[in-house]
C-alpha cells in the first residue's frame, strides 16, 4: 500500500511541477495552439515515469533500483532531446526555422526533466524512509 501511495503522490507532485514549467514556458514564449502538444507530452512523461518508478519500488533492493531507474530515465530523456535538436538542425538549418522551433524543444525538454527529477527525488526519499523504518522496527 505504501508503494501505491508513494507513486500516487509522486505522480501528483511531479506532474504539477512539469505542468507549471510548461505553463510558464507557454506564457514566456507567447505560445498558441501548438503548445497543446507540450502539455500532452508532459502528461505522457509523468505517466511513463510513474510506471518506471512504481516497478522499481517492487524489486528486492528498491533503493538501488530507484537510483538506477532515475539515472537511466534521465539519460534516455536527454538522449532523445539531443536527437530532436539534431533533427531540427539537420533538417533545415535556416536561422528562422531553428529560432521558431527552439521554444517547442525547450517546452518538450524542461517540463520532462523537471518531472523526472522531482519524481526521482520524492520516490528516493520515500524508499529510503521505508527501508529505514523496516530495519528499525
Amino acid at each position: 500500500m505504501r508503494i501505491f501511495f508513494t507513486s500516487l503522490f509522486a505522480f501528483l507532485i511531479s506532474g504539477l511541477a512539469g505542468g507549471l514549467i510548461a505553463q510558464w514556458l507557454a506564457v514566456a514564449t507567447g505560445a498558441e495552439e501548438e503548445y497543446i502538444i507540450i502539455f500532452m507530452f508532459s502528461v505522457l512523461v509523468t505517466f511513463v515515469v510513474t510506471f518506471i518508478f512504481f516497478v522499481a519500488q517492487l524489486t528486492n533492493d528498491p533503493v538501488e533500483a530507484v537510483a538506477k531507474a532515475g539515472k537511466w530515465t534521465l539519460i534516455a530523456f536527454v538522449a532523445l532531446l539531443i536527437l530532436l535538436v539534431a533533427l531540427i538542425l539537420y533538417s533545415d538549418s535556416s536561422a528562422a526555422v531553428v529560432r521558431k522551433d527552439m521554444p517547442m524543444v525547450a517546452g518538450l525538454g524542461l517540463p520532462g526533466l523537471v518531472t523526472i527529477v522531482i519524481h526521482w527525488l520524492f520516490v528516493r526519499w520515500r524508499v529510503k524512509r521505508s527501508v529505514a523504518d523496516t530495519k528499525a522496527g
